[in-house]
């Protein structure tokens, strides 16, 4: 079985049951099984094959589940990306990955035009029609990207219900996500049918999805986080999806209230700005069976504050796309615990080991490893990355954990030197390596900063060649080059930054000087 098989199977049994809400229009399981077929079938009629590469550069919205699901019919590999990258970002990502079709928003046929000579090897870019794209005054049959673009709807329409796609393979790679390294390079991290079927079933076991079920899905479907728990998790138990194109605690509160919802994922930060309008507006989010809360630590004072105020639980968990990603969550026929990431999910073994990969006693720091049929096939086109990541099928997560008599993980610490803002993770190199870039920059390092907000921003400490270069100018030179929640948020100049005898320059020593003048 597989993510697509199941769809069908619900479709089967459950035809009339409302699959999705997006913006206030409904859609059955029946109604979405039918588009996913018909869209495998057009992509077929395309010329695209199976094991071929389709990036999604869509946001929330139906486009999205059809384009992934049918994409994942026909046998293709999806790789999903963050659409608002900088056009550097996007290309790399689309040439690395050997990207051979783009689904895309019409409001990014700009993006299309500007990057599709430097990648030769699309052979389709999709676009899907959108309310404000449609009033757009570019006239599309004079850009030079033309012949390579397909509408969306045509590719449905042309397609046939009667399509059953190739036989595929639980090992074969459904998604490749994309996440940042230590080396400032994204690294594709090869997630097979198998992964995705199976974290999704546990999960959603873990969690008591059901058919009655009405989850509210804010969270970015292209990030893994989603991916899963709002999207794959209920749609495998035919659960209704509310798609949130955007978050605003505004719109929570209407949906949650409207719709009767009965799940809400979000990272620590959204859930502070439902707090903090609630307390200055109200808001009822009293159907709640449970919130779920991952991507970064939350705060114990703002669960207990949370909790309190809408009395509905939060469950925190832990995950990391290379496991596709849930490996640990609170569980709900147990006492949660504030602070913990909970026990091991079904199926999955997480444990604490120390260098040597021996077991630690428990209460004592270790590393933290995952076993279990949700961690990935490797990185995509990394052999070595790979194996030093997989040791004896072992996920090496880099995350310092304990766990205690009880079985329940806490992480100690994140990966060496990992921002974290809102929820994403940012590498303090890959935006190191754009000042560097800079011509009037000597040095520079990055380090995250405490943010009532996003939990954590980008401070970055540079020397400079030119005294008359500004913070202001290079903030702007940043942010032509970096997505928006990687930009830094300040930037202060020195003389020298602090190293090691052997010329490192030592991030921590910032970090520790950061958080002294707190």
């Amino acid at each position: 079985m597989n993510l697509t098989q199941q769809l069908q199977e619900t479709a089967k049994n459950m035809a009339n049951k409302p699959a999705y809400y997006f913006m206030d229009q409904m859609s059955t399981y029946a109604e979405l099984d039918g588009a996913v077929t018909k869209f495998a079938a057009g992509l077929e009629q395309l010329g695209v094959k199976k094991g071929e590469h389709i990036a999604l550069l869509l946001g929330n919205s139906p486009h999205f589940v059809i384009s992934l699901y049918g994409a994942l019919r026909l046998g293709a590999t999806v790789i999903p990306i963050n659409p608002i990258y900088t056009p550097d970002e996007i290309g790399y990502i689309i040439k690395n990955g050997d990207v051979k079709s783009v689904v895309m928003l019409d409001l990014l046929l700009p993006l299309a035009e500007k990057i599709h000579l430097a990648l030769p090897k699309v052979e389709n870019y999709i676009i899907c029609e959108t309310p404000q794209g449609k009033s757009s005054d570019v006239d599309i049959t004079r850009l030079s990207v033309y012949p390579k673009l397909k509408s969306f709807s045509q590719v449905v329409a042309s397609g046939s219900l009667s399509y059953k796609g190739p036989e595929l393979d639980h090992d074969d790679v459904a998604v490749i996500l994309y996440t940042s390294g230590t080396t400032g390079k994204p690294k594709g991290a090869m997630l097979t049918h198998k992964n995705l079927y199976s974290n999704a079933k546990d999960i959603g076991d873990y969690l008591n999805m059901s058919e009655n079920d009405r989850v509210i899905t804010t969270l970015p479907m292209f990030h893994v986080f989603c991916l899963t728990v709002a999207l794959n998790a209920p749609l495998m138990n035919g659960a209704t999806i509310i798609i949130d194109p955007k978050f605003s605690p505004k719109e929570i509160f209407r949906m949650v209230d409207e719709y009767e919802a009965t799940v809400f994922a979000g990272v620590p930060t959204m859930y502070n700005f439902l707090l903090q309008y609630a307390e200055a507006y109200g808001g009822n989010l009293s159907s709640l069976r449970l919130c779920i809360s991952g991507g970064a630590s939350m705060p114990v004072a703002l669960l207990n504050g949370f909790e309190k105020k809408f009395n509905v639980m939060i469950s925190e968990g832990y995950g990391l796309s290379e496991a596709s990603p849930v490996t640990c969550f609170n569980p709900l026929d147990r006492p949660r615990k504030p602070g913990s990431i909970g026990t091991s999910i079904l199926n999955v073994e997480n444990k604490v080991v120390d260098e040597l990969g021996e077991e630690v006693p428990v209460g004592e720091v270790g590393e933290l490893i995952v076993r279990g049929p949700n961690v990935m096939k490797g990185y995509y086109k990394m052999p070595e990355e790979t194996a030093a990541t997989i040791r004896d099928g072992w996920l090496y997560t880099g995350d310092m954990a304990r766990m205690d008599d009880e079985g329940y993980f806490y992480i100690v610490d994140r990966k060496k030197e990992l921002i974290i803002v809102g929820g994403y993770n940012v590498y303090p190199r890959e935006i190191e390596e754009v000042l560097y870039d800079h011509p009037d920059v000597v040095e520079a390092a990055a380090v995250g900063v405490p943010d009532p907000n996003q939990g954590e921003a980008v401070k970055c400490y540079v020397v400079k060649k030119n005294p008359d270069l500004t913070e202001a100018q290079l903030l702007e030179y940043c942010s032509e080059h970096l997505a928006k929640y990687k930009n830094p948020s300040t930037i202060e100049f020195i003389e020298e930054l602090p190293k090691n005898t052997t010329g490192k320059i030592l991030r921590r020593a910032l970090k520790a000087q950061v958080l002294q003048n707190q």
